[in-house]
């Protein structure tokens, strides 16, 4: 809830601080004036707009995730050994410093760059990364490895929830109080998660040991789950598992960088209300996706299934990409409604790759691959976008789609080569199998 509060809502606060510092303001004034006319695409006050909010954009991601990348794989593996709250209550406690840093900029009006202190601060105590191998560690510890495929995607399931509320109230809440108040909110849920992870929570590492946090030996762990010589075979599939994790969660993210600016910018000219549906739509692909994942367990295997979650993805990115009206904004929308399917099977798949005491360090690692997706879909995206305003504004939405193609060629690779190695097995007994 207080992450789907803030993103949609930050980039639209640094669109109207940084458009009234330059002058350019007539958004506030109506819903369409100045963006809704032919004249708006040459417009270079709002072109300079757009470039402006895209790079802060980058810069405050950029620096929160190069910083996370090292704390998320320091206390993912210590976690193994202490337990998974502690690596829930210091994600949750950082995120809620820095929703109460964003609210000291916008009472005091400090300058925008305080978003990115923010975003640092929350980063050393791992951030949004840190909570989600947390989460995802201790659903790997409580869970069977048959269900796990769902279990995961319930998971995320609870995370496109919370991101399709917080999005719709947040676009009507922001339209009639403000953006203080919605903050407050994401402020309080922080502040709530903190508390639960500390107080209620269970613990699900069942032997716990005392460990170090500060020592190499917790970057060693992860580092040993691609180099270890023990099932060979194991560990080029995490490898390749995880670039296509990789190639996926980048087009994700850096697609959700650009929804608001490419909505915010002619022919489409969204009020903050249509926003917040936009963002509630693209957030009901986590269910929709939960749903359509159970329905096809029923006659695909799971990595089939990923990869009709693909095509469903670069479908909807295709439609996006040339979206000139609200009512195809919206079909592109429905299209990916099955976009977030590939992610929990490779979560799954890789689990299952590991033993339980590598749970930790392997959802860590896994972070820190999604915090490596941030930091190049930021720096990709958010330069591409600008660079492409004047011959084609959804280019970068079809860039993405084109990337796609490559995890769903990795995926098919391996599921045959799997199958192919089964009927091996099935012919001469004497080979050992590969289990995954």
């Amino acid at each position: 809830v207080s992450l789907g509060l803030q993103g949609p809502l930050a980039t639209q606060y640094l669109w109207d601080r940084l458009g009234a510092e330059h002058g350019y303001s007539d958004r506030n004034s109506t819903d369409s004036s100045g963006c809704g006319n032919g004249n708006a695409t040459a417009d270079p006050l709002r072109q300079e707009v757009e470039a402006l909010v895209s790079h802060w954009n980058l810069y405050i991601n950029l620096g929160g995730f190069f910083v996370s990348l090292f704390s998320v794989t320091l206390f993912g593996p210590w976690s193994d050994s202490v337990g998974r709250r502690p690596a829930l209550i210091l994600p949750a406690a950082g995120m809620a410093l820095q929703t109460a840093i964003y609210l000291l900029v916008m009472y005091l009006e400090l300058h925008v760059a305080f978003f990115l202190l923010g975003r640092i601060l929350s980063s050393l105590t791992g951030d949004y990364n840190l909570i989600l191998a947390g989460c995802f560690s201790y659903v790997a510890d409580t869970s069977e490895r048959r269900a796990r495929t769902f279990r995961v995607a319930i998971l995320e399931a609870c995370l496109g929830t919370a991101g399709m509320v917080a999005s719709i109230g947040g676009g009507q809440w922001r339209k009639a109080q403000g953006y203080i108040n919605p903050f407050w909110l994401a402020f309080a849920a922080s502040l709530a998660a903190t508390l639960y992870a500390a107080f209620f929570l269970r613990e699900s590492v069942k032997q716990k040991r005392a460990a170090k946090l500060f020592t190499l030996s917790h970057y060693k762990a992860v580092y040993r789950l691609y180099t270890s010589p023990e099932q060979p075979s194991s560990r080029w599939k995490l490898a390749l598992y995880s670039l296509a994790f990789f190639l996926i969660v980048t087009v994700h993210f850096g697609a959700k960088d650009l929804y608001v600016l490419y909505e915010l910018g002619f022919p489409l000219c969204w009020a903050s209300d249509l926003i917040g549906y936009g963002s509630a739509a693209s957030y009901l692909a986590y269910l929709s996706s939960l749903a359509g994942l159970r329905l096809l367990q029923l006659c695909l295997e799971d990595i089939w299934v990923a990869e009709m979650g693909l095509i469903s993805n670069i479908a909807g990115l295709v439609v996006i990409s040339l979206a000139t009206t609200t009512a195809l904004m919206f079909t592109g929308y429905g299209i990916l409604f099955l976009s977030m399917a590939a992610t929990p099977v490779i979560r799954s798949k890789l689990s299952k790759l590991v033993s339980e005491t590598e749970q930790g360090a392997l959802f860590a690692s896994v972070a820190c691959v999604q915090g490596l997706c941030s930091l190049v879909a930021t720096g990709v995206f958010n330069s591409l976008y600008p660079a492409t305003l004047h011959f084609m504004r959804g280019f970068p939405f079809l860039f993405g789609a084109i990337i796609l193609l490559i995890p769903a060629a990795i995926l098919g690779w391996i599921q045959i080569w799997d199958s192919k190695h089964d009927y091996n097995h099935f012919q001469d007994p004497s080979l050992s199998p590969t289990k995954d």
